[in-house]
């Protein structure tokens, strides 16, 4: 495989041009636009002005949770205990033990975790580990109603720099509210989590993230991040998209901390791609095959969704014989799948295959993993448009970027940095036109 060297993706971002908030009115936004080698800029708010009147705009519906939990250890009495206490509290607080929920272990599935009312285990990241030896956290949780209960975490297994945390909590039967007796997971992190904002943005969250770091269509809890190009989105302009004949649709892909890993290694076909569960509707798919050659990404992360889908249909056409509804193991995408041999199926063909395995199990979803790596010379069979963000120096993003246009990235990059555009997560957008061969 020919090398990528990471550092030909470099570039210099002064940390004033990282956007540490958002504009007021999101939709205001600078978009810059990409076409053929040419760069314009404009509104956000015009943003349908590039998008032709029989285009089908797919965007990720995943709705970032309050995944940070912050505990406290103090020693009482010569036996180590952990518990937190509530802001009136007189009692002293010890080491701070911040947990960082990443994904569902138990159950797997995201819905039935967040929904899980005795208890679940998650797969996270633990700041000031080497604090938390033994014993279970306790933590007070201040409800709406006025109720407090209590939840636990107790540390399990470490694999590489995350852990296995199993939480649960106490339902006291002398509550006040009798709703409380099925507290859910995602009501508990809504009561006493921090929403975790990127950490490049050097500052702590503030009660204005909880919406701003939302976008207006999310609905589906489960990112540790928002999936940012959608930031810029407003219901005015998605009326206005309406209007003009420009059709949408939903997919999930719930962004994970692996989308602010740097690659580290000189040759980017040696960074290991995080893996993400994604969900498409059977809606969806059809909607794609009745749009081909028309369809908009908005963000990378619906950019990955929609080229996976070619290789499931791949896989499933390719398992005919002995049908994967059978398998216990769930549809995946590996990282180099794309680059590992040719692919002769047509995109038509490989979303049909996908339409009638969803027909033969009597589902209206499709779930499933990818770990797919877009990088340059990356042949795309799904996506004709991308609006994005502005990326992070040597990151996988910017490999994306690259590839969807032709390797001239520098073109786009150059144009932002010298007509203030602002970068990451809260900054300006783009609209990019795919590199025609």
């Amino acid at each position: 495989m020919e090398e990528i060297l990471i550092e030909e993706y470099n570039y210099p971002l002064p940390d004033e041009r990282i956007a540490k908030y958002p504009l007021t009115e999101r939709d205001q936004s600078k978009l810059l636009v990409y076409r053929d080698g040419k760069v314009s800029e404009d509104r956000f708010c015009h943003v349908g002005e590039y998008l032709p009147a029989n285009s089908l705009l797919i965007y990720n519906n995943t709705r970032v949770i309050q995944a940070r939990l912050v505990f406290h250890k103090t020693t009482l009495n010569n036996s180590t205990q952990f518990y937190t206490t509530l802001n009136n509290s007189t009692q002293p607080l010890g080491a701070r033990i911040e947990i960082f929920c990443l994904e569902p272990l138990e159950p797997h599935d995201y819905q039935l975790s967040l929904g899980a009312t005795d208890g679940c285990t998650w797969k996270c990241m633990i700041g000031n580990a080497k604090k938390w030896k033994t014993g279970a956290l306790s933590l007070p949780v201040l409800l709406p109603s006025g109720d407090t209960i209590t939840l636990f975490a107790e540390k399990g297994e470490q694999t590489g720099n995350t852990f296995a945390v199993r939480f649960w909590w106490n339902t006291p039967a002398s509550l006040s509210s009798p709703l409380t007796s099925h507290l859910s997971f995602a009501e508990i992190l809504d009561a006493v989590g921090e929403l975790p904002i990127p950490p490049y943005l050097n500052r702590k969250t503030e009660e204005s993230d909880k919406t701003t770091y939302q976008t207006v269509y999310s609905r589906i809890k489960g990112s540790v991040a928002a999936p940012t190009a959608g930031l810029h989105f407003t219901d005015n302009v998605l009326n206005g998209l309406r209007q003009k004949g420009i059709q949408t649709a939903e997919v999930t892909l719930h962004v994970g901390a692996g989308t602010f890993q740097p690659v580290k290694v000189a040759d980017a076909n040696q960074h290991t791609m995080h893996t993400e569960i994604i969900a498409v509707p059977r809606q969806t798919i059809q909607q794609i095959i009745a749009n081909l050659g028309h369809i908009v990404a908005v963000g990378t992360t619906s950019m990955r969704t929609l080229e996976s889908l070619y290789f499931l249909g791949e896989q499933l056409l390719h398992h005919s014989t002995q049908p994967l509804h059978h398998s216990t193991q769930p549809l995946s995408v590996p990282q180099f799948a794309p680059y590992e041999r040719e692919h002769m199926l047509s995109t038509r063909e490989a979303l049909q295959a996908i339409v009638a395995y969803l027909d033969a199990t009597g589902q209206d979803v499709l779930h499933a993993e990818t770990q797919i790596m877009i990088k340059p010379r990356y042949t795309f069979r799904v996506v004709d448009q991308l609006i994005t963000n502005f990326h992070q120096p040597k990151s996988t993003l910017l490999l994306l970027v690259s590839a969807f246009v032709g390797g001239d990235w520098h073109t786009i990059y150059d144009y932002a940095l010298s007509h203030d555009f602002r970068f990451l997560s809260y900054g300006d957008s783009s609209i990019l036109y795919k590199k025609q061969y």
